[in-house]
Order: structure tokens, then C-alpha cells, then sequence
């Protein structure tokens, strides 16, 4: 494996905190001297809203310099990097035709592996540390391309009484992608959207320690509402709000990440 490691953040179940632990950890890295890429998956957008304007983002969608038209013509992923505002920070932003991605994907020849191809030049200059995946909620073919991409995955699950609900059909779905990417590994399970005076954080920690396959990070994201107000503000909470908890979680979270991918 070279230098570059890809990541992607996946969890079937909506709410999770995919967008956002996949745009505050690329910040944390950046800000700790990585050079990352940031890859909106989603056609929700809401990677690209962390960083840029809703008008920006929304333009950027309906022109042609976005992952939809990259993947329908196969090209490769160099001409559609955008610079973010941070230093070391880079975006491919998304477009609402992701929708319909599923079906322009069925009729491809290696449709499970067309975002690795359009990827393979950026990965193989090894220009960037990390490459973050931002992926939809859902288990199917766009999905199993952006798995097919990474190396490792991380998977969100929000602390609460239906957080880890379809937990079970993400590991089978992960174990199919391993019979054409048997490299993939789960990095691990990261806990978001937390209340530690609340019971079921408790139970849900240690329900997923039980749980063998994955490990579970030792950081956890709280509920903070400076991260809102950063979303709001097409900013991490990061840079928008340095002195915050969470900008300290995210933080320590890139340590950890980095650590244990090395």
C-alpha cells in the first residue's frame, strides 16, 4: 500500500454524522500538516456545504466540474479538485444527479470499480496523505464502488435507541464487497452525537464492543451545538470555532485515525 490511504465513511442508516465527522476529520488532518482530499459521494451535497456556499455548491452541482459527470464519462479525478478556503484542504464536490447514479452504473463493464479507476492517478502521485469518502445511506452499487475505492472504512453510528439499527446488513454488505476488494478493512466504529448523562450512551458502548469485527474508537463525538452553527456557516467547527469540545474531539479523533492507519 503507498503512501496516500483512501477512507470512506459509510453507514446505511441516515443521521449517522457521516458529512459531518468526514469534514471535521479532513480538517483536523489538514490542520495537523496532511494534505487531504475530500470526495462527495452523496447527492444531499452536504460535504460540499461544509466548506463552500449553498449558491457555489448548487452551481458546482449543475455544471459539468463534479464526481456525477467524472464517473458517467470515466475520467479521471485530477480536472474536478477544488481548493477549499484551508490550507491542505481539497474538495470534488457532488451533484443532485448522483441520484441517479445506480442505474447509469448497471450497464458498465467493472461498474464496481469505476471510482477506483477514475482515482488510480491521484492515489499513485501520492500527493495526498488521506483521501475521505463521503457515501450515501445506502447499500448498493455506487456504494459498493466507493468501497471498492478504499482502503479502510469508517462507520458512524449515532448513540442513541435506533443508532445501531441495520448495523447487522452493513457488516454482510461489507463481507460481499470483500470477495472482490478482500483488502478492504474497517478501521473502525465511531460513536457520534453524544449525551454522556444519558443511559443509552452506555448501553450502545457496550453493545458495540461486543461486537468483534470492528474496533470501536476510543474518542466519541458529543452533541455540541457549535457544530451546527459551524455547518451553518459552511465552515468546520474546527476553524470556525477553535476553542470548542468538539474542535478538541475531531482533533483527537485525527490522531487516533492516523495512528492507527500507520
Amino acid at each position: 500500500m503507498g503512501k496516500t490511504k483512501v477512507i470512506c465513511f459509510t453507514n446505511n442508516k441516515g443521521g449517522s454524522g457521516k458529512s459531518t465527522t468526514c469534514s471535521n476529520l479532513g480538517a483536523a488532518m489538514a490542520r495537523a500538516g496532511k494534505k487531504v482530499l475530500l470526495i462527495d459521494g452523496d447527492m444531499q451535497l452536504n460535504l460540499s456545504l461544509s466548506f463552500f456556499s449553498e449558491d457555489w455548491v448548487l452551481e458546482q452541482a449543475s455544471g459539468e466540474k463534479n464526481l456525477y459527470h467524472a464517473i458517467g464519462k470515466q475520467q479521471d479525478l485530477t480536472d474536478f479538485v477544488v481548493h477549499t478556503p484551508y490550507e491542505n484542504l481539497d474538495l470534488i464536490p457532488s451533484s443532485t444527479l448522483m441520484s441517479s447514479i445506480e442505474y447509469e452504473l448497471f450497464t458498465k463493464w467493472q461498474r464496481e470499480f469505476i471510482l477506483k479507476k477514475c482515482l488510480q492517478k491521484i492515489k499513485e502521485s501520492d500527493f495526498y496523505d488521506y483521501i475521505l469518502i463521503d457515501a450515501p445511506p445506502t447499500l448498493g452499487g455506487w456504494v459498493m464502488n466507493i468501497l471498492c475505492a478504499s482502503d479502510r472504512i469508517i462507520i458512524p453510528v449515532e448513540a442513541s435507541p435506533w443508532g445501531m439499527f441495520g448495523l447487522a446488513n452493513m457488516f454482510d454488505f461489507l463481507n460481499e464487497v470483500k470477495q472482490i476488494a478482500p483488502d478492504l478493512d474497517v478501521l473502525g466504529i465511531l460513536l457520534t452525537k453524544v449525551d454522556t448523562r444519558k443511559n443509552y450512551f452506555k448501553q450502545t458502548l457496550e453493545t458495540l464492543n461486543e461486537i468483534q469485527a470492528a474496533y470501536v474508537f476510543d474518542t466519541y463525538i458529543r452533541v455540541d451545538s457549535s457544530i451546527e452553527w459551524a455547518q451553518d456557516n459552511s465552515a468546520p467547527v474546527i476553524e470556525y470555532r477553535k476553542s470548542s469540545r468538539s474542535a478538541k474531539e475531531y482533533t483527537d479523533l485525527a490522531e487516533e485515525v492516523m495512528r492507527l492507519c500507520h
